[in-house]
């Protein structure tokens, strides 16, 4: 019995030492990835949020697709701001993340128009006015275009570790049940890695769109 207590305490050292092992590695590569994209000059980062509009029409991703959310780009973030404005011109209903004032672990969907009001959160991100802006419930977005640190080939995505969109959005975890909206990531392509460590509760993306491609994970 003393052998088997050892031999458990053991294993359960080396599980928790890879642990914080992951950990620490997803802090280091968010800093240098974050660093990455901070080091940006303004024009590059027109030009590659010109770029992603041309790769977001070349895949026809928004011909079925009314109801949008979209994020407005901080952090060196590649910024949809040009397609915000394109769809507006398309008649498209385009919808912003909001933390609830009340409930600061999830996002609710605000819709913004020309003409909309923005105030920075305590993050400094621009967003709407939650108790003035027409919300929506998750599960009529049709599209949901968000952010990320880094993303793989098989479509994981690494977020900055609030876990905002992974609780927002954890019943399509089930793969069982095909749920609305699609989640599809933005960023730039040099936040693509050869492999990502993935937690349990991370919710697995069906595309991602860089300046330069888009990646569709046809089995989701």
């Amino acid at each position: 019995m003393l052998n088997q207590s050892s031999s458990s305490r053991s294993n359960q050292n080396q599980d928790q030492n890879q642990i914080n092992r992951t950990h620490t590695d997803k802090k280091a590569l968010r800093r240098k990835l974050r660093k990455l994209r901070r080091s940006l000059s303004n024009a590059e980062q027109q030009k590659a949020s010109r770029n992603l509009t041309t790769q977001v029409y070349r895949s026809r991703l928004l011909l079925k697709h009314r109801f949008i959310a979209l994020y407005l780009g901080s952090d060196g973030e590649l910024n949809p701001e040009i397609l915000i404005k394109q769809l507006w011109r398309q008649k498209k209903q385009v919808y912003l993340p909001v933390i609830h004032p009340f409930s600061s672990n999830r996002l609710f969907f605000c819709r913004i128009q020309p003409n909309t009001k923005l105030n920075k959160n305590k993050f400094g991100i621009l967003e709407p006015n939650f108790k003035t802006s027409l919300r929506i419930p998750r599960q009529f977005l049709s599209l949901v275009l968000m952010p990320l640190v880094a993303f793989d080939a098989a479509g994981n995505r690494m977020g900055m570790g609030g876990g905002f969109y992974d609780r927002s959005f954890a019943y399509k975890a089930d793969k069982t049940k095909k749920s609305k909206p699609a989640l599809v990531g933005i960023a730039h392509s040099f936040q693509e890695q050869a492999s990502l460590p993935i937690e349990p509760w991370d919710i697995p993306l069906e595309g991602i769109l860089t300046e330069k491609d888009y990646y569709l994970f046809q089995s989701r």
